[in-house]
């Protein structure tokens, strides 16, 4: 019986911990992180501090990268902390105020990769987390909820894709109605 119990604790903390990381990789990263992320990369300004980065004193980055770090960590214990509270409005904007933030850091990380690299106890660190994440992707439950998630992923962009279809294109009753309501209130206006 102990076992047991001991069993479906494990799993019920493997199964929080795939919540979680799907949550922050499906939701948080591939949904507005990384675009900002790509935004920030593609900016002629930031590919000439990149180059300038590469003559940066490792230790300088370093310290720069973990102040980056603490903020956006902080940032987002104290927008949980908020949300447990009640205060689920503030905790959400202060969670979306720090996704670019987490965005640059993520930017700075990989244009630093190879200095910060330099420092054993953070490619020790580094390669951990890597291990962790490994794992984590290795587990049944991982596996099975992200090919649930590829379906429903497709579920919803053929419900979105035949909601575009049937009330926004342009030979649509549904925008031919808008159109017509449209120029009635306009010319409704333009009456003394």
């Amino acid at each position: 019986m102990l076992h047991a119990i001991k069993n479906r604790l494990i799993s019920l903390l493997q199964l929080l911990l795939v919540i979680l990381y799907v949550i922050f990789e499906e939701l948080i990263w591939e949904g507005v992180a990384k675009p900002i992320y790509e935004f920030i990369h593609s900016l002629k300004m930031l590919q000439k501090v990149e180059r300038k980065l590469q003559s940066v004193n490792a230790s300088v980055i370093l310290v720069i990268f973990l102040l980056l770090l603490i903020v956006v960590e902080a940032f987002g214990i104290y927008a949980g902390m908020l949300f447990v509270s009640g205060q689920v409005l503030l905790g959400l904007t202060l969670y979306i105020a720090k996704i670019p933030i987490a965005a640059f850091t993520f930017w700075l990380f990989r244009v630093t990769e190879d200095k910060l690299m330099e420092f054993n106890w953070f490619k020790w660190l580094y390669e951990l987390i890597m291990k962790g994440i490994a794992w984590l992707k290795s587990l049944e439950i991982y596996i099975k909820g992200m090919k649930r998630l590829v379906i429903i992923k497709s579920d919803v962009k053929a419900t979105v894709k035949t909601l575009k279809e049937r009330y926004f294109s342009k030979e649509s009753p549904f925008i031919t109605k808008l159109k017509y309501l449209y120029k009635t209130i306009k010319a409704s206006l333009k009456k003394p």
